[in-house]
């Protein structure tokens, strides 16, 4: 993620207000700024620590909740074993704890017109994050702009979100969830059980009224590399395609 607009995005602090565990690895924070923060669906923040000596470690992460949550940031953090951010936040960090943030951030991955569609999203793992922003943001929006949502995942319980969205899904009111499990069988009979391809894309889409107006896709950066590429294969212009990366 860019830090391109940073500068302009001051520091201020954040209390968490609330903190749910959404699969074995991925707890969601929920954080109350102290000054007024409005956002896009898709934008990001930094998050920063200081340590007692003065260390500082920084880390940047998408927005999970729609704009229109009442002050109040959903930030959803995978664990990483290696990492300098995300244990504090899995072993130390409680209600009441306050950190520093900066933001929005973040101008290309965003939704540029609200009424624009149809939408494809295709995430892997902890990038359906900022897709799930702008699947809530439709929601809230009571929008019927077609959208479908390809969420690729190793087993069932690593599906971040997974009961919202099925019930998203279960009111056919325009969004259609696919998920794909790439170690375990599907456990719904219009899901997958492989790695995403042409054939899941080409089929994702149909359930969409005509072509994708743009599609997002989010992810590590071999899944973006190859999801893209997919589409691409299947049919899909490279200029409507939006890619956010992590990690390795």
């Amino acid at each position: 993620m860019s830090d391109a607009q940073a500068p302009q995005s001051p520091w201020q602090t954040a209390g968490i207000v609330r903190i749910e565990k959404r699969t074995p690895r991925v707890t969601s924070f929920f954080f109350q700024p102290s000054r007024p923060f409005a956002y896009r669906a898709g934008q990001h923040v930094d998050v920063r620590l200081t340590a007692p000596d003065g260390y500082q470690a920084r880390r940047s992460y998408s927005i999970a909740s729609a704009p229109e949550t009442d002050g109040v940031i959903e930030l959803a953090i995978e664990k990483l074993d290696d990492g300098e951010v995300s244990p504090f936040f899995h072993d130390v960090a409680a209600v009441g704890d306050e950190v520093e943030l900066r933001g929005p951030l973040g101008g290309h991955f965003i939704w540029p017109h609200d009424d624009s569609g149809p939408l494809l999203l295709v995430g892997g793992g902890s990038g359906v994050v900022p897709l799930m922003s702008m699947v809530r943001h439709r929601a809230k929006r009571n929008s019927m702009v077609p959208v479908a949502l390809v969420f690729s995942a190793r087993v069932w319980d690593e599906l971040i979100f997974r009961d919202e969205l099925i019930a998203l899904d279960d009111r056919k009111d325009g969004f259609d969830l696919v998920l794909t499990l790439t170690r375990e069988a599907a456990r719904r009979p219009a899901d997958y059980s492989r790695r995403v391809d042409v054939p899941m894309m080409v089929q994702s889409m149909a359930r969409l009224p005509g072509p994708p107006d743009i599609a997002f896709v989010c992810g590590s950066n071999a899944f973006v590399s190859a999801a893209a590429q997919a589409l691409i294969d299947a049919g899909v212009a490279a200029d409507i395609i939006r890619t956010e990366r992590y990690g390795v």
